[in-house]
C-alpha cells in the first residue's frame, strides 16, 4: 500500500470513525487527518492501520484506537500553544497528534525498548517538538512542569498524586481509573487552584495498566490481548 492510499484511508478514518462519533475540535480532526499511522506500526500491522480498533506493537503494549485517541486528545481542550505532557508513550503515535496542536510534548516511557524507538520514530518523521524520557510514568517529568494539560493512555487505581502536582492551575489532566485493572472509566480533572480539583466522567475505556509507584506496581501484568 503507497502513501496515497494510506492518506485516503486517514481521511476515510477521520470522518466515519472520529467526526462520525461526535469529536469536533477542528484542531483534534486536523491533527488526526496529519499523523501517519501506519509509521508507528510494525510493517506487518501497516495494513490494520486505520481499523477502529488498538493494536499489538511490542513488548505486550498497544497503540490505542484512533477514536479512542482523538476522544482523549479533545478532552483535553487544547487551543494552540500548549506544553503537553504524556504518561506512556508506547508508539509515539498519540505524542506525534498531540505535537500538531501543542507547542512542546513531553512524553515519559516505562519500557526503555518502547521509548527508544518511539524516539526514534518521532525524530525519523520530523515530530521535533516531542520529548521522550525512558521513566516511571507515575511520577510524571517534574524537570517541565507545571504542564498546561496531562494526559495518561493507561488506567491506573487512583490519579497519581504526582502529576496532579505537575498540572497547571486551570489545566487538565485526563486518565483512565478504576479498581480494575481490566475495565476504567476516562476522566478528565480540572486543577482549581492550589489544591482543590474538578474531576468529570467521560466514558468507560480499557487501557494497559499504569504500572509505576504511584500506579499499580511493577509485577502487575499487562491484560490480556
Amino acid at each position: 500500500m503507497n502513501k496515497q492510499d494510506f492518506a485516503k484511508q486517514r481521511g476515510a478514518m477521520v470522518s466515519r470513525q472520529i467526526a462520525g462519533r461526535g469529536v469536533r475540535s477542528p484542531l483534534v480532526l486536523d491533527a488526526m487527518r496529519s499523523v501517519p499511522r501506519e509509521a508507528f506500526l510494525p510493517v506487518n500491522q501497516g495494513e490494520f492501520a486505520y481499523e477502529d480498533a488498538p493494536l499489538q506493537i511490542a513488548e505486550g503494549q498497544t497503540i490505542s484506537q484512533p477514536y479512542i485517541v482523538a476522544l482523549m486528545t479533545e478532552a483535553l481542550g487544547l487551543q494552540g500553544g500548549e506544553k503537553v505532557l504524556e504518561i506512556g508513550t508506547g508508539s509515539g503515535y498519540a505524542a506525534a497528534v498531540l505535537s500538531r496542536i501543542a507547542s512542546s510534548v513531553y512524553t515519559v516511557e516505562r519500557i526503555d525498548q518502547l521509548a527508544t524507538k518511539a524516539a526514534a520514530t518521532l525524530a525519523a518523521l520530523g515530530y521535533h517538538n516531542v520529548h521522550v524520557l525512558h521513566a516511571d510514568g507515575t511520577l510524571g517529568w517534574p524537570d517541565h512542569a507545571p504542564y498546561d494539560a496531562i494526559v495518561v493512555a493507561a488506567g491506573g487505581p487512583a490519579v497519581p498524586q504526582a502529576l496532579k502536582a505537575q498540572l497547571r492551575i486551570g489545566g487538565r489532566l485526563v486518565i483512565p481509573v478504576g479498581p480494575d485493572r481490566q475495565l476504567q472509566e476516562l476522566v478528565r480533572v480540572t486543577r482549581i487552584s492550589a489544591n482543590e480539583y474538578k474531576t468529570e466522567a467521560i466514558a468507560d475505556v480499557r487501557f494497559v495498566p499504569l504500572v509505576g509507584e504511584q500506579g499499580w506496581g511493577s509485577s502487575v501484568p499487562a491484560p490480556p490481548a
